[in-house]
């Protein structure tokens, strides 16, 4: 009779149905959630998923972003942090700081960001830069 609850859930569904703020709606405070979000509208906040992230073409985002996956075709302005691959569109504006395993840039798009990448940059992300030792300069190159 509810044999239906105990199948296990496709991949796809990170805790229920995606989130959708739409166009023409402005948003201030954070957001925290297991499901895929979708922004067409104005969001001045964070984001924290264990989903995926769509910023659509006349979507903006200024704040904080941590996600697995990130589809941006509009404007993001702050700290985005994607946990595997961030993929940006033709129209997509990107300005702050950026720290992703894989990247994806169509040509067009405007990534003016600081940007860590590969598969340390979320534990890079926390951690100094480790020191560079000074190269000598002042002697001769020696012949082999």
């Amino acid at each position: 009779m509810f044999s239906d609850n105990k199948k296990p859930r496709p991949m796809n569904e990170f805790g229920g149905q995606p989130n959708r703020i739409e166009k023409n709606t402005k948003i201030k405070g954070d957001i925290t959630s297991e499901a895929d979000f979708r922004i067409d509208g104005k969001l001045e906040g964070n984001v924290k998923t264990s989903g995926k992230v769509v910023i659509g073409k006349d979507g903006y985002i200024n704040g904080k972003v941590e996600c697995v996956n990130a589809d941006i075709e509009g404007k993001f302005n702050g700290e985005l942090s994607v946990t595997d691959l961030l993929s940006l569109k033709a129209s997509a504006i990107i300005e702050g700081t950026v720290s992703v395993s894989k990247l994806a840039v169509e040509p067009g798009a405007t990534f003016n960001a600081a940007c860590t990448m590969g598969k340390g940059a979320m534990a890079g992300a926390t951690t100094a830069a480790p020191k560079m030792q000074p190269s000598k300069t002042n002697e001769p190159a020696k012949a082999s």
